[in-house]
């Protein structure tokens, strides 16, 4: 234990895994699936494999320069002692502002399948949970840690076994366009693709209640081999068992194809949705207050600066939590959500690979850091022409 009003070194490999993982897997695969193959029907795996080299590329960069993260503030530590204050600072708010729209991201698609269940009172559902984990998170990080291990469990071992279940019902028919494949279809879907694959770098995020810092960079490459394998696997079997159509009706994908692969196994895939999603709430709260933290404390916020006696930044969980709970109220829209967290997310993850391009002079790490930094400008350019 530490002492009283400071953070407690309690995560080790599995808690950094899990979460990136929670992260990770949260909302995103049980919701776009869906709106992917709206827009761009089985063409849509083809954005799934786009951002799955992108993604891979960011956090490679990231785990390369890991060894600079200081004793505390991680990713400001990175960006002031490479770009200096001036850019320190806007781009760990962007960070935050993304960790916040994830939370009500995550709210709102546990709100969705909720109406899976027929529960027509999402809006305080989605409050209502996101105060609960509040107050988990706010109870200590060896709580919200185990709650996370837990959590991670039983949303992953049921994804793989939903994945290698329905793979013998895939028809290669389902792989074929029924209407023409546009570039603004396949880009757009590549936006809102992207939102499945951020949150692996909250792994990286808990300095300071890291057993062992070197602990981050081999939680960081667990991660992404963990998500990538699910996510593409995952996305096959969904759209090569029950075709594009299914996935674009319905606002809980895996658990309709499911559904209609094996009757009455929706409500059970459902149930499983929302647990994922439920853990990436957790996990998100934890990087956001954290992140909030970092910011305070380097700026002498008063109060969001401070830790409780359990070593957790209440005031910051607090007003993190409010700030994703008030975005609800204007907007309870999933995509639209999504949206803005990613392109707040993809501003960082460019400047992870710059980082890694300026510290490690080594030629693989700069053409997997140069493919990062490009494919992520690209998207984040492409978004505001295609809309």
């Amino acid at each position: 234990m530490g002492e009283a009003g400071t953070y407690r070194r309690s995560l080790g490999l599995i808690e950094l895994v899990s979460l990136g993982v929670g992260g990770t897997i949260g909302s995103g695969i049980f919701v776009v699936p869906g709106v992917a193959a709206q827009l761009s029907g089985p063409a849509s795996l083809a954005a799934w494999v786009i951002v799955a080299v992108s993604a891979s590329c960011v956090l490679l960069s990231l785990a390369y320069v890991a060894y600079r993260f200081t004793a505390k503030d991680s990713f400001y530590s990175l960006f002031e002692s490479v770009f200096g204050t001036r850019f320190a600072v806007p781009l760990i708010v962007l960070y935050l502002i993304s960790a916040v729209f994830g939370v009500a991201t995550i709210a709102a698609g546990i709100g969705q399948y909720l109406t899976y269940f027929g529960f027509s009172g999402g809006l305080a559902a989605e409050t209502a949970i996101i105060a609960a984990f509040c107050g988990i998170n706010i109870a200590g990080v060896a709580l919200s840690g185990k709650t996370e291990n837990v959590l991670t469990i039983l949303k992953t071992v049921p994804l793989v076994l939903i994945a290698i279940l329905l793979l013998p019902f895939v028809r290669l028919e389902n792989f074929v366009p029924q209407s023409p494949v546009t570039a603004a279809g396949i880009l757009a879907t590549v936006i809102i693709v992207y939102w499945p694959f951020t949150g692996f770098e909250i792994s990286a995020v808990p300095v300071e209640e890291t057993k062992d810092t070197v602990l981050i960079r081999r939680a960081l490459l667990i991660v992404m081999a963990i998500v990538v394998s699910i996510y593409l696997v995952l996305n096959i079997a969904l759209m090569g068992s029950v075709g594009s159509a299914v996935l674009a009706a319905s606002p809980a994908p895996v658990a309709a194809a499911a559904g209609v692969v094996f009757p009455y196994s929706g409500t059970i895939v459902a149930f499983i949705g929302i647990i994922a999603m439920l853990s990436a709430m957790n996990a998100y709260i934890l990087a956001a207050s954290r992140v909030l933290h970092s910011i305070a404390s380097r700026f002498s916020l008063p109060g969001i600066q401070d830790l409780n006696r359990r070593g957790t930044p209440a005031y910051a969980i607090i007003a993190g939590c409010v700030a994703s709970a008030g975005l609800l109220l204007f907007s309870n829209n999933f995509s639209l959500l999504a949206t803005i967290s990613v392109i707040a997310t993809l501003i960082p993850y460019i400047f992870f690979c710059l980082a890694s391009w300026i510290l490690v002079p080594d030629a693989r790490a700069r053409i997997i850091s140069g493919i990062g930094a490009v494919s992520t400008a690209a998207i984040l350019f492409i978004y505001f022409i295609v809309k």
